[in-house]
């Protein structure tokens, strides 16, 4: 039985092995040289850098995303359903009932982040 997972337990130790290579070679033909104002400075085009040079996004941008990610996920467990629908109903409703649930959480969902207003962009 331990031989099965011989070829996993190899897979893992020469996946260790290059990221150790890796991060060795790196170490060592790597050069550090002297940090200096210059260097620490944010390139500009050639002029001196003004402001901060991060800008905050507001919230909104980022409940979007995951909004987007969310209904993004819904269409990928959607559309493999689809296509077996025809096949698979014929051979147990429970197909049906089941994509039934999983839209209707996330209509739940949906009609929560709207009630909270998650894409009213005026507040």
């Amino acid at each position: 039985m331990l031989r099965e997972y011989l070829p996993v337990l190899l897979q893992i130790i020469v996946a260790i092995g290059f990221a150790a290579s890796a991060l060795l070679v790196s170490i060592v033909v790597g050069k550090t040289g002297k940090r200096t104002g210059a260097k620490d400075s944010a390139y500009e085009c050639g002029m001196v850098p003004q402001g901060e040079g991060q800008s905050r996004f507001s919230v909104r941008f980022y409940l979007v995303a995951m909004l987007f990610i969310l209904f993004d996920l819904e269409i990928v467990f959607m559309y493999p359903w689809a296509v077996v629908y025809k096949e698979a109903i014929a051979q147990s409703s429970l197909v049906f009932w089941s994509m039934l649930s999983f839209i209707s959480i996330l209509m739940v969902g949906y009609v929560y982040a709207l009630k909270k207003g998650a894409l009213d962009w005026k507040k």
